[in-house]
């Protein structure tokens, strides 16, 4: 039985557009598969005039790394690692030198306020600074889009609040493109875009203008 079902959207650059329903609506499938996490059984998906879907099992690890960062709920970091190497991890797999990686690195999580946290491995940072860690994780190749499940889901209100803002600022400063799964209540009316999932479909595809 498919769980999507028609759905067919296009995301410009610059855009945060938020992807909101009930548990089950397919939400996170839909996510994992422009991710290019979980294959389709039909359709394509594109990015960039690519067809990602055309791509083989290292062609499409190899464009994932370099083009798409990921956000996930509960960060993901790796313990044995500092800050800093976390972040430098997925530029390393791409193969970009050391020095450039190290340096973009320590811009990103300086930017993102974690300037006395660099060398301080996950578990003395407390959860909104893990989850500005993995937000410079996935921001360090320079992605395309940004794909976010549940971002906030494990954090208080003022750091689910701050992270809100902070994709704020990223579209502004540095157009960075994102689409987000989330159930908050908070975040999602501060979209470009509102997609509105039910039962494997997009019901509802509501532009906003509060951020305009």
């Amino acid at each position: 039985m498919p769980i999507l079902k028609g759905v067919d959207i296009t995301v410009s650059k610059g855009e945060i557009v938020t992807i909101v329903g009930s548990s089950g609506a397919g939400k996170s499938t839909l996510l994992h598969i422009l991710g290019t996490l979980d294959t389709p059984s039909g359709g394509e998906v594109w990015l960039n005039d690519v067809n990602l879907t055309g791509l083989s099992g290292n062609e499409l690890a190899d464009f994932r790394n370099r083009h798409i960062g990921f956000i996930f709920q509960f960060h993901h970091l790796l313990p044995e690692f500092t800050a800093l190497e976390n972040v430098c991890i997925p530029a390393y797999i791409a193969g970009n030198r050391q020095r450039q990686v190290k340096e973009r690195a320590i811009f990103l999580l300086e930017t993102l306020g974690l300037k006395e946290r660099l060398e301080h491995k996950p578990n003395a940072l407390s959860g909104g600074e893990q989850q500005r860690v993995a937000v410079a994780r996935a921001l360090i190749n320079n992605p395309d889009v940004v794909m976010a499940d549940e971002p906030t889901g494990n954090l208080d209100s003022r750091n689910a609040r701050e992270l809100h803002n902070l994709f704020l600022e990223l579209r502004d400063k540095l157009q960075q493109t994102f689409i987000i799964v989330t159930h908050n209540e908070e975040l999602a009316p501060l979209s470009n875009r509102q997609l509105v999932m039910k039962d494997g479909r997009i019901i509802a595809d509501a532009g906003q203008s509060l951020i305009q």
